[in-house]
């Protein structure tokens, strides 16, 4: 709050012009602070205090327009620097009026998830980021319900996505599938608090979180300092009881962790392992999840309307100046479909003859080149959607012929491509990059399918319809392990044909999801294909909260049956993985 007087509770300056004998009229002094009390009322309750304090912040009642859709900038009406609402630009219709005083419930969820981040999240990604993530949803759900807002279908859709996607770094182990899934699920629960629904609100509501962050903050201090001054007495007594609790808790607990061994063990997993030498690090994500649950809060009562932003529609075009160019490229695309067809049908010899390649190279050579042109079909048809006629029933009509039979042969495109990546990986096997790709490429064929069934069924609900595509796809590709996928391909492959050998050496950098598959392996493969793992599995001290249910199960595997040998028989194996490679060199270093 602001102590400073409002602009419409401050005198007008005077004019040059005035006469200067013109005085005001004298007006009866307000009463003070030291006038003598009224025996007939009440002391004031600390909820009144509050109450009283709110409206400290509330605008003006002498002459100054309330804090609405008019004024979205101000946190309060006479704040100093506050401007006019004329002058805001155009984000000044996408800010709804300041929230109300921050709630207790809010106050006490947005402090539990500071605290637990700091003491869950330094030690790794786990079922801590779920947890932390989950109290940050209650402190956005109680601002929310404070502010009259109520849950709609698609805002419980994005939450319940998003939290789902935090299921990934509880279940995997690999780094990569894990990352693609907190960054999704940050962009759920952005557009959970906003309620996106047009291309460019689904866009930038996606990042608008990041808007509401320092208004967040200065939201919570000034909820703070208002409830502070009016609940001073019961702010003293949750202290009191919290800091005995602590100390009930402290010396019973350290009796009887010395009094059983196993009690001790259990306490010992309970509690994080938090250390002087952490404290910088702690504090840093004390902060981060403070700011994150406050800025969450905030949206969730006063989400900015990213939908405001419009862009203006492109200028249309004639029928056959927009139509002949489209026209020439689906005929360009039915020959590549139907040469395809014909490769496919035995021609493929007579490829070969003329090219020189085999199978796999043929593959590698048209994969990328199929999925670039994916892409810029896409960009073809948003760009065609922006110029094409907007006459009548008739544009209407050529628009979906033609931009549907695009879409169409773009859909064989996809799968042509996905036929040449699974005789790539056929012939050398499965990496990171090539799944990677082939999920992209997947991915692009649900969006065509979804703008054909907008082109049927109209185009409302396809910036969230794809947006909805994209999580899917994320938290699916996450929940099937790539990196299990990964080696299941390559153990099976190594299984129906062992002269084709086995990548070791990229095997060995996968990560703990990979050992149910490697585990197969025959010895010394097996060996050398978890040795690494091993390592980095049953050398750390990972606690409960940070591990996930992929590296449990490898530390189960593993200690049941360890790897084998010292690693000198790795290097009787090339790096395909069959016998007669190289020898070690006289020194006896040993890289794994």
């Amino acid at each position: 709050m602001s102590d400073q007087p409002s602009e419409a509770s401050r005198p007008p300056e005077q004019s040059p012009q005035a006469d200067p004998q013109q005085q005001p009229e004298p007006q009866p002094p307000a009463p003070t602070a030291a006038a003598a009390p009224d025996p007939s009322v009440k002391a004031a309750t600390p909820d009144q205090l509050v109450k009283a304090a709110a409206a400290a912040d509330a605008p003006s009642r002498a002459g100054t327009p309330a804090a609405g859709a008019g004024n979205p900038w101000q946190y309060g009406a006479g704040a100093p620097g506050a401007r006019n609402s004329t002058g805001d630009g155009v984000t000044a219709r996408l800010r709804p009026p300041a929230p109300p005083l921050i709630r207790p419930a809010v106050l006490w969820s947005v402090l539990a998830t500071a605290v637990l981040s700091a003491l869950l999240l330094g030690d790794g990604l786990g079922v801590n980021l779920l947890i932390v993530a989950v109290l940050a949803a209650l402190a956005a759900f109680f601002a929310a319900r404070s502010a009259g807002r109520r849950l709609r279908p698609w805002t419980a859709t994005w939450a319940v996505g998003g939290l789902a996607l935090l299921a990934v770094p509880a279940l995997r182990d690999a780094g990569w599938p894990t990352f693609l899934a907190v960054v999704s699920a940050f962009a759920l629960g952005s557009l959970a608090l906003h309620g996106s629904r047009s291309w460019l609100g689904v866009l930038i509501g996606s990042l608008g979180l990041f808007d509401s962050v320092v208004p967040g903050i200065i939201w919570g201090v000034r909820g703070i300092r208002a409830r502070a001054d009016g609940s001073r007495a019961r702010w003293g007594a949750g202290l009191r009881t919290t800091a005995v609790a602590a100390v009930l808790l402290v010396v019973f607990g350290t009796l009887f962790a010395s009094a059983d061994a196993a009690f001790a063990d259990l306490l010992g997993s309970l509690i994080p392992d938090v250390s002087l030498g952490d404290g910088p690090w702690r504090i840093f994500l004390f902060a981060l999840g403070l700011a994150g649950a406050l800025a969450a809060a905030y949206a969730a009562a006063a989400p900015v309307r990213w939908d405001g932003i419009t862009v203006s529609p492109g200028r249309p075009r004639g029928r056959v100046e927009w139509a002949l160019p489209l026209i020439v490229l689906n005929l360009l695309f039915a020959a590549f479909i139907a040469l395809q067809l014909v490769v496919l049908l035995g021609g493929y010899e007579k490829v070969r003859a003329e090219t020189g390649l085999d199978h796999a190279e043929y593959a590698r050579q048209g994969f990328w080149q199929l999925l670039w042109a994916t892409l810029l079909t896409l960009l073809v048809i948003a760009l065609a959607l922006r110029r094409a006629p907007r006459g009548g029933s008739r544009d209407r009509t050529l628009v979906r012929a033609v931009l549907g039979t695009l879409c169409v042969l773009t859909l064989v495109v996809v799968a042509s491509a996905l036929r040449r990546m699974d005789l790539y990986v056929d012939e050398y096997g499965l990496t990171r990059l090539r799944i990677s790709v082939a999920a992209m490429e997947l991915w692009l064929g649900v969006v065509l399918v979804l703008i054909l069934a907008a082109g049927v069924f109209g185009a409302r609900f396809l910036p969230r319809a794809i947006a909805v595509s994209a999580a899917a796809g994320v938290l699916a590709f996450g929940l099937l392990s790539p990196d299990g996928l990964i080696a299941e391909q390559n153990v099976q492959r190594f299984e129906a044909r062992e002269s084709a050998g086995i990548d070791i050496d990229y095997l060995k950098d996968l990560s703990a999801d990979a050992v149910p598959a490697l585990d197969r392996l025959p010895e010394p493969e097996r060996s050398c294909a978890l040795r690494i793992i091993q390592r980095e599995v049953l050398h750390t001290d990972t606690p409960w909260y940070a591990t996930s249910w992929g590296e449990a199960r490898a530390k189960e595997i593993l200690e049941k049956r360890p790897v084998q040998g010292d690693g000198r028989d790795c290097y009787r194996l090339g790096t395909d993985g069959v016998r007669d490679g190289y020898e070690p060199d006289d020194d006896g270093y040993d890289p794994y």
